[in-house]
């Protein structure tokens, strides 16, 4: 017996306590089973949390609900929630009766001997004390969700703050894409008319220039933190509540009452002397109005807890949604900016391409002034030598870009091999003189 494993829930919908003994090894799923056929709250509704807001993991065994150590196994409670329900009814029906405390309660003037009214004031001062002691359960149960909100809370503030911050990465590299394109369609505007020219891939730009502000959409989650903002408003309202404080001292003041009421009964002599019960029934009648008003707070306030709860758990996913979005957009813009830088060190191996081209064209007219241009063609190519700069891509062209770029590359070698034999040549006249 000693070894057995018993585990107390405290239903918060019912204010109910139901035990169950735990089998070797079993499963926590397994047991939420056996909890729906005690309670009808299914398995999938269940939320089992412990006194510290820790919600039971479905990874390791049933026997996590059993905490060892002074505490004892009898004492502990699992404090279980209905995940469908944000809204609770209470306050509910206080203990029920004992046969003769309901006696003298009916009819508290009856006079009784005094051997049989301490047996009657012993029962009803451990239902006072029972009444005392049902609220304090219930009030942990309701400190347990408040500790898990308030986990909750702190794992919305961390994506909130990781959102921020991706948005605000998001944003600076937007304004830093949006300038530097500006200023590139700014420079090739300039340069067109005398230098590199290409509609495709202007128009690539003015694209990612539309892209990128299509992008900023996802940085504006103004509407998020707006939500959430409120939402911690409220939590810390809660936090502040009398509501979340404890609120037995009229209860625990009416149990001290009643027990030094039972210790003046015991002090009479046992003799042939009869008494009333009108002092102890005013007691009981006051525990239990005092009762019913706390518990009404408490599960006011309870319902709010869970109600911020249940908001924290709809803006997880949202969260999630705009975190992806973010990300998105941020490495859509990274791609545009380096496909743009790719572009202008293309534009520039054109550019350093055709002025060679220029410079070898001139030391090769300048080294056969007096010798005619044909002597030095290859005999394929004589009779037919386009300009080498005939064929420059101008604004007016609507050759392939790519096509100009191998012509051009042919003509660069073309004029490499004039260069060579006119300085060949020019080398053995000078040694003949």
């Amino acid at each position: 017996v000693l070894f057995l494993q018993i585990v107390h829930i405290l239903n918060m919908t019912s204010a109910k306590i139901v035990s169950f003994l735990l089998h070797p090894e079993e499963s926590l799923h397994s047991f939420q089973i056996r909890i729906e056929f005690e309670t009808g709250i299914s398995t999938g509704n269940q939320e089992l949390l412990l006194e510290t807001g820790i919600c039971l993991d479905p990874r390791k065994p049933a026997s996590q609900c059993v905490i060892d150590g002074v505490r004892g196994w009898d004492s502990y409670m699992v404090y279980l929630f209905d995940k469908s329900k944000t809204v609770y009814d209470g306050p509910f029906a206080s203990r029920s009766l004992s046969d003769c405390v309901n006696y003298i309660v009916q009819d508290s003037k009856i006079q009784l001997p005094i051997p049989q009214l301490r047996k009657v004031w012993a029962e009803a001062v451990h239902y006072v004390i029972g009444l005392k002691e049902d609220y304090s359960r219930l009030f942990q149960g309701q400190r347990a969700a408040m500790l898990s909100l308030l986990r909750y809370n702190a794992n919305l503030i961390k994506m909130k703050n990781n959102m921020v911050s991706a948005s605000q990465q998001l944003k600076a590299k937007l304004e830093f894409f949006h300038q530097s394109i500006r200023l590139d369609l700014e420079r090739y505007s300039d340069q067109m008319a005398y230098g590199i020219s290409s509609e495709k891939m202007l128009k690539a730009w003015k694209e990612m220039q539309e892209k990128a502000s299509q992008c900023a959409q996802a940085e504006d989650i103004g509407y998020l933190d707006e939500q959430i903002m409120a939402l911690h408003t409220e939590i810390v309202e809660l936090q502040k509540s009398p509501y979340a404080r404890r609120q037995g001292e009229v209860m625990e003041s009416l149990e001290q009452r009643a027990i030094d009421l039972y210790k003046q009964l015991k002090t009479r002599p046992p003799d042939h002397a009869y008494s009333d019960s009108t002092d102890m029934v005013k007691i009981i009648v006051q525990t239990v109005q005092s009762q019913d008003r706390v518990l009404k707070e408490l599960f006011g306030h309870l319902s709010k807890l869970l109600g911020c709860k249940q908001k924290i758990i709809d803006l997880l996913p949202k969260i999630e949604v705009a975190l992806n979005n973010i990300k998105e957009a941020d490495n859509s813009v990274m791609q545009m900016q380096g496909k743009r830088q790719r572009e202008i060190w293309h534009l520039l191996k054109i550019a350093c391409t055709q002025s060679s081209s220029r410079s070898l064209v001139s030391s090769s007219l300048e080294g056969t002034a007096s010798t005619p241009a044909a002597t030095w063609l290859p005999q394929s190519c004589s009779g037919n030598v386009p300009h080498p700069l005939s064929s420059m891509a101008t604004p007016e062209d609507g050759e392939n870009f790519v096509q100009v770029i191998e012509e051009n590359l042919n003509y660069l070698e073309l004029f490499s091999s004039i260069l060579q034999e006119a300085r060949q040549e020019q080398n053995s006249s000078m040694m003949v003189s």
